[in-house]
């Protein structure tokens, strides 16, 4: 397998000398069946070999003690390459880790599992709080994403501070990590952050891991109800989003599909992730939505214009893996895995920007906002759009009477004022 991309005898002898020779041997053929481009053979195989030289120089000598000196490794990759202390540091940081990592799943079958363990922070100080959460206060993943995201960001910033232990938690360094992380967060999102905090310090407290109940410390800033307005845009910025999608190369097709998904139903990101193919009857013309948020499932009549999209697809863009997933949405470059509910969103994101179109928070829930906002010019009742669009109280959709322009007007001037 080696030969079909080396060609000079050197190189192979150096990678067959190697102690993880037939590993990383393994790893190459893997990358083969998975699709994955030469290129990146020719930037992954170096660094494996490098990594199987550091950890033969630290005296290891068997495969399952791999996985402790990945993250030395990349730090000693790091000062080698002088990128220690560039700005780009993750992302260089993310090229070393990911082939290394994709190594040592593929050759220790159990490393997976022992890996999901360490993704959740504060793992080694507080190892059940994630458990605590899924049984006893019974969230489910979507929420845990957010408990992980900014428990891991209170993590990287206490180390940055030099803070090790959990009883170095104080209401001050609380205070300056909330400040620290909100100068980049709306109000809502440093809402979720405090109510966040206030679950983790209150389990610390009664865990006996830290002597103070630190959540009493934490005040979340005041945001009410129905403050905000729906960040939608117009019908012309729609199609001028729409011509900014390049429809003649694969992922163009993958992405002009899933805009017209979202803008046409009002669909969430995780929504359209989690699109099966059987979810498309053709037959009956539906579009069949499984586990909305609001707990039940929907059908919506599949227009023309995201039939079409959607075939186009299937038949000129989605790849093929040889998992045979039942994914409608896959990424355009191998590993060919089912796109998540991050990638839809960013997607949205990105053709947002790209046709100029300034709005609050771009991303996919733009879309669902346009959605709405053009049932309420069609004068729906709020309930009506409620009940397309899977809120689950009809508080959700309050906040759409106030983009009701011609309501609001009659109103205004006294017209029919039975409406009141």
């Amino acid at each position: 397998m080696l030969e079909r991309y080396f060609v000079r005898p050197a190189t192979i002898d150096r990678i067959h000398s190697c102690w993880i020779g037939k590993a990383i041997e393994q790893y190459v053929a893997w990358l083969a069946e998975q699709g994955y481009a030469a290129r990146n053979v020719f930037n992954r195989v170096p660094i494996l070999v490098w990594f199987g030289e550091f950890t033969h120089r630290r005296g290891v000598s068997d495969w399952s003690e791999l996985p402790e000196h990945i993250e030395p490794f990349i730090e000693y990759w790091l000062k080698k390459h002088g990128k220690a202390d560039d700005p780009r540091r993750g992302t260089a940081s993310r090229a070393i880790r990911n082939p290394i990592k994709q190594l040592v799943r593929l050759i220790l079958p159990g490393y997976l599992n022992s890996e999901r363990s360490v993704l959740e922070p504060f793992v080694d100080r507080a190892p059940d709080f994630f458990s605590f959460l899924r049984k006893q206060r019974g969230l489910q993943e979507t929420t845990l994403v957010q408990y992980r995201y900014y428990l891991r960001r209170l993590e990287d910033y206490l180390r940055s501070r030099g803070i090790q232990a959990l009883s170095g938690l104080s209401p001050v360094v609380l205070g300056a990590y909330i400040t620290e992380t909100g100068r980049t967060l709306d109000k809502r999102s440093v809402q979720s952050l405090c109510s966040i905090l206030k679950v983790f310090l209150r389990y610390l407290f009664f865990a006996g891991l830290h002597a103070r109940d630190l959540s009493q410390q934490i005040e979340s800033p005041r945001h009410y109800r129905l403050a905000n307005l729906p960040r939608s845009i117009s019908w012309s910025e729609v199609r001028q989003m729409l011509e900014t999608v390049d429809r003649r190369i694969p992922a163009g097709k993958r992405d002009f599909a899933i805009l017209l998904l979202l803008v046409t139903y009002g669909l969430r990101a995780r929504e359209v992730a989690a699109l099966k193919l059987d979810d498309i009857d053709w037959k009956r013309e539906h579009v069949h939505i499984p586990g909305r948020k609001s707990g039940h499932a929907a059908k919506y009549p599949l227009s023309s214009a995201v039939g079409e999209a959607v075939l186009a697809y299937l038949q000129h863009g989605r790849p093929k893996p040889n998992a045979g997933t039942r994914a409608l949405f896959l990424r355009a470059f191998a590993p060919y895995t089912p796109l998540s509910w991050n990638a839809v969103s960013l997607r949205a994101k990105h053709y947002l920007r790209k046709a100029g179109i300034e709005v609050p928070r771009p991303g996919s829930h733009t879309l669902r906002h346009t959605c709405i906002q053009r049932l309420v010019d069609a004068h729906l009742s709020l309930k009506t759009i409620g009940d397309f669009v899977g809120h689950r109280t009809p508080d959700a959709t309050k906040i759409y009477a106030k983009v009701d322009i011609e309501r609001l007007r009659e109103v205004a001037l006294g017209i029919e004022e039975d409406i009141l």
